[in-house]
């Protein structure tokens, strides 16, 4: 995401929360002095960033349901095979096939990964408006699903891309095995993001979404090989 639409975003956000004066800095890229803290919890490698200049990591936690941000300016919602079954039966649609058809779109985009490789990936997304199309894809948008409360109307089975907000999350092969890593995501839209002297007081959340991510990340395993989406690097 560009400097321009971070900043952009943060001034919206801005209009109702607070936001650190440091953080707003270092999502815009005004500093550099940032080492990469990883920590290993259950089968997940977190890295945590850590400002040498503060002596403090960024952590994070939800404000919902005050805050829906990340349902209110979604840019994409990519879905697993076990998505289209759950959701598909959610909206009464008893063929996969039919759901695809009249509530998602099937598009190709490219990411920048971890290690500064670019990132092509094939998804099914689901409609985040009924009317969405491929031009609409990347820009932000309301979920229909949201509601007047701020809640998921599809919750507990919304996508399983929603679960990992605010985190990204990736693949690697280590010595023949595959490991999972995760990292957040700085697009300037969550108020959640906040300085500490150590990691404990993110320990819970630590410990919730390493279960999160890895099973999002097998998920998305599944769907590739099934045949409904693709990953490429270059």
């Amino acid at each position: 995401m560009s400097q321009n639409k971070i900043e952009e975003s943060l001034n919206l956000l801005e209009q109702d929360w607070d936001v650190d004066p440091i953080l707003r800095k270092f999502m815009l890229g005004k500093i550099t002095d940032v080492s990469d803290y990883p920590i290993k919890v259950k089968d997940v490698i977190f890295h945590v960033p850590y400002l040498n200049s503060e002596k403090k990591y960024i952590l994070w936690k939800c404000f919902w349901p005050d805050c829906h941000n990340c349902c209110d300016r979604q840019g994409r919602l990519p879905l697993t095979s076990d998505d289209l079954i759950t959701i598909g039966k959610g909206l009464k649609y008893h063929r996969p096939s039919e759901f695809i058809k009249n509530e998602t779109l099937t598009v190709t985009y490219q990411e920048p990964g971890p290690s500064g490789n670019l990132t092509t990936m094939t998804t099914i997304n689901l409609k985040r408006k009924t009317d969405e199309t491929e031009s609409d894809d990347g820009t932000h948008i309301s979920c229909r699903f949201l509601d007047e409360k701020g809640g998921c109307s599809m919750h507990p089975d919304r996508p399983g891309v929603c679960y990992l907000y605010p985190f990204s999350t990736w693949l690697e092969n280590e010595k023949g095995k595959a490991r999972v890593h995760a990292t957040y995501q700085f697009t300037g839209d969550c108020p959640g993001f906040y300085l500490a002297e150590n990691l404990e007081p993110m320990k819970e959340e630590f410990k919730d979404y390493s279960k999160i991510i890895y099973d999002y990340n097998m998920a998305s395993n599944r769907t590739n090989r099934d045949g409904f989406g693709s990953v490429s690097f270059t």
